[in-house]
């Protein structure tokens, strides 16, 4: 079910949590609703849910107004990030307990219930109580809880945000396939200050910042053409460098701003001078990151920069605390409007 919203506001005394929001969520896409701490992102959440209802503007879900409707009359699955199940239920009480409300026949209920536990992968242990399960096992059991109601529209508020590393990484790619595969078609909408969760899952990201929409777009849209210098920052790492530092001597830029923006794996660098750069640097740490490296690096202006590499990278060039290399920008961003204005293939000047 598509979500239309309109001039949104929404205001807590004298702050000003949501500013004339204008969004549109398109019939079964997953979401993200990403930004920092303050941001907005809950707010419109649990408005869209009914539980906080807006100051002003319109909520449409699936052509209906639903701006003031009751919550109980919305047909939301809505899923906390501390779970909230009931400590005396079992699993499958309580993910039969919304359809108890709503008075089902019991063997329906029955059958839902087994299919949400195939579904949620819990097979097997629909009489343990939630004491008696992961932290991971009990984010599935919520979510099934709130899918049993057959809901137009499933809301979670950053479910994985109180599990550990591994079982986070475990959960969102779960969720990404369960939506995938899921055979009644739900439009979903999650929280999130994590860029690399919403990133890894959502199909489109809305970045927040202060109460404002920042940029709406897909996740590769979001990092290669952000809309703001916010954005830009805000997803992934960037080196915000003066036009005028050492890094872009060599370089004819088309732009006249103060700061111009570059993302560390956007920056290669030598051992020795074969391109006559003029750049150059000290490597002060190499940092083992995992999957790559990153090299922290002080120009001969004084200004400090990142770059990422790969292993096989790093192994060419060897690299140490104190050695220099030679630093050379393949895409660079306006500090103003994230324009792009230095890309591959950069050019030297002769």
């Amino acid at each position: 079910m598509s979500i239309i919203i309109n001039n949104v506001s929404q205001v807590f005394g004298n702050f000003q949590a949501l500013d004339n929001i204008n969004l549109e969520i398109k019939d079964g896409k997953l979401v993200a609703l990403l930004g920092p701490s303050g941001s907005g992102k809950s707010t419109l959440l649990r408005a869209i849910a009914g539980l906080e209802p807006p100051t002003g503007g319109q909520i449409i879900v699936n052509g209906q107004d639903t701006t003031y409707l009751d919550v109980r009359k919305r047909n939301i699955g809505f899923v906390f990030q501390h779970y909230a199940l009931f400590k005396h239920l079992t699993v499958r009480q309580n993910i039969a307990f919304g359809l108890e409300i709503r008075k089902h026949p019991r063997q329906k209920i029955k059958a839902r219930v087994e299919e949400l536990l195939d579904l949620i992968q819990l097979t097997g242990l629909g009489n343990r109580y939630p004491s008696q399960l992961s932290g991971g096992q009990r984010q599935r059991v919520a979510l099934a809880r709130a899918l049993a109601v057959q809901p137009q529209v499933l809301l979670l508020d950053e479910p994985f945000g109180a599990l550990d590393a591994k079982v986070r990484l475990e959960l969102r790619s779960w969720l990404r396939q369960l939506h995938d595969e899921f055979t009644e078609k739900v439009t979903s909408v999650f929280v999130t200050h994590d860029q690399e969760e919403a990133m890894a899952v959502a199909d489109e990201i809305v970045v927040m910042n202060q109460g404002k929409i920042e940029q709406v777009g897909t996740p590769s849209e979001i990092y290669d053409h952000p809309a703001t210098p916010f954005v830009m920052q805000f997803i992934g790492t960037v080196n915000v460098l003066p036009r005028h530092t050492t890094l872009f001597q060599d370089f004819n830029l088309d732009s006249t701003a103060a700061n111009i923006f570059v993302r560390p794996h956007d920056l290669e660098l030598y051992t020795t001078n074969y391109q006559q750069l003029s750049a150059v640097a000290q490597v002060k740490r190499v940092t083992h990151l995992g999957w790559d490296i990153q090299v922290d690096l002080t120009l001969a202006d004084g200004g400090e920069i990142v770059a990422h590499l790969s292993k096989e990278q790093l192994a060419k060039l060897e690299l140490q605390s104190g050695d220099r290399v030679f630093v050379q920008p393949k895409r660079g961003y306006n500090g103003d409007t994230c324009e792009i204005v230095l890309e591959e293939p950069a050019v030297a000047v002769q």
